[in-house]
């Protein structure tokens, strides 16, 4: 499943909800609601490091009114998502018991028991 945008901040691991863009040529930042598609030039920054931006002095920050929410699930989302509860449903396959494996009987010495829990494998001590 892709992943979601997550905040261009450095260390930070929340998913981004605004996106920071540069006006250059009138010295002005402008943070607004996520864009559609991740542009060069431009930074995705989450909800509390939107909030907290500041630009250079000189410069003015535009910020977006209201409320900073993230992407609605795309459709390759959603499919994505079904396959995987589709695949963690699938019943896991069996293991084979010792008593159908072939020569299980000449491995064990006669008059003991083996039991077999994952990959590990139980013997009694002989006395």
């Amino acid at each position: 499943m892709r992943s979601p945008r997550r905040c261009s901040r450095n260390g930070c691991p929340r998913q981004a909800v605004a996106t920071l863009t540069y006006v250059y040529n009138e010295s002005t930042a402008v943070v607004g609601p996520l864009a559609a598609f991740a542009e060069p030039h431009t930074y995705d920054l989450c909800e509390p490091h939107a909030r907290s931006l500041t630009a250079p002095r000189g410069w003015e920050v535009v910020r977006h009114e209201g409320e900073f929410e993230p992407p609605p699930p795309t459709t390759d989302d959603l499919v994505a998502l079904a396959e995987a509860v589709r695949e963690a449903a699938r019943p896991a396959p069996r293991p084979p018991q010792d008593d159908q494996k072939p020569n299980a009987q000449a491995s064990t010495p006669p008059g003991s028991s083996t039991s077999r829990r994952g990959h590990l494998r139980v013997i009694p001590p002989s006395h």
